[in-house]
């Protein structure tokens, strides 16, 4: 008997692919970090990959995503410095800090001036300890809390160490302030916005965030999906991976160390080498061609061993 039905779309075969470098995304706003990862990666065709530092569904703005060998110094631009923009609504508090959640409190906003909000600004900045909101990738026995808190589980969050360099107030209108934050990573936007518009008396929560740049990359040049597709739609590998950076843009707040052909291969090898620099500590150690060898170390005695290395195109 002949089968019925609607005819199966073939999926097409990836055929992945080493490919290294650093793409700095412009994330469109509705879908997760993961998400806009695993778009790239099958735009790059990419064998593997990792982003550093998520971003709320909500928010938009730079995501850096390292390839291939560019993953091995995630972890170096996951604890970075980065800046914000944001834009939030006074007088509701939702459940997740943001206009994805539910409205759990709404308070009249009063007469507000500039003068008084960075007065509610001021404790906020420096050194602090805040509260995480109950919807975060924050892990609790090893699953995420905002798993918890859809199940509907009664979700408690401590209150940890975060570091804000800049909250300032950009523009006022009406119930709606504009802010823009500069913080070291572990900081959460949402907690800052959730905690002024307690000090202001009525409650707030983020409407829309947009990240602007992530140290090393604080003048960043960021490609969207749809571009990267268009440049993808015309199987031109080359021009694709050209938008790509070199681990070294990665590497850019750390000492320079350039090495002969042996030093470097040696150093490849997961040999020590010493050199004779005056560097100490953490550094990119290049081959003759600029080429990055290894994201090393160099002790107090002028040897260096390496902490990450990486393997030539």
């Amino acid at each position: 008997m002949a089968k019925t039905g609607k005819p199966q779309r073939r999926q097409e075969r990836i055929h992945w692919r080493a490919v290294s470098g650093i793409l700095l995304l412009d994330k469109p706003r509705g879908i997760s970090s993961n998400a806009a990862l695993q778009r790239v990666r099958r735009i790059f065709r990419a064998a593997k990959g990792g982003h550093t530092g998520s971003l709320d569904p909500l928010a938009t703005g730079l995501l850096p995503i390292c390839l291939g060998e560019a993953t091995k110094i995630a972890g170096l631009l996951l604890g970075s410095r980065k800046a914000y923009e944001t834009e939030c609504r006074l007088g509701q508090t939702t459940d997740s800090a943001d206009a994805d959640g539910a409205v759990v409190d709404e308070r009249p906003v009063p007469p507000l001036d500039a003068q008084r909000i960075e007065a509610a600004l001021l404790p906020l900045r420096g050194r602090i300890r805040q509260v995480p909101p109950i919807y975060s990738a924050l892990k609790r026995d090893g699953e995420p809390l905002y798993r918890l808190a859809r199940r509907g589980e009664h979700v408690e969050v401590e209150a940890r160490d975060a570091l804000v360099h800049r909250f300032e107030l950009i523009a006022m209108q009406g119930d709606r302030l504009r802010l823009h934050v500069e913080c070291a990573s572990g900081t959460y936007v949402r907690s800052l916005v959730r905690d002024l518009g307690d000090a202001l008396g009525c409650g707030a929560h983020v409407t829309a965030l947009r990240r602007l740049w992530v140290e090393p990359f604080t003048a960043p040049h960021m490609l969207d999906l749809p571009a990267l597709e268009s440049l993808a739609a015309g199987n031109d590998l080359a021009a694709l991976d050209g938008v790509l950076l070199p681990i070294e843009a990665g590497l850019g707040g750390y000492a320079v160390v350039d090495l002969d052909d042996d030093a470097a291969r040696r150093l490849r090898q997961g040999q020590a080498v010493v050199v004779a620099s005056g560097v100490r500590g953490p550094c990119l150690a290049r081959d003759a061609l600029g080429v990055a060898v290894a994201f090393a170390e160099i002790d107090a005695h002028g040897t260096m061993r390496c902490v990450r290395g990486f393997n030539p195109d």
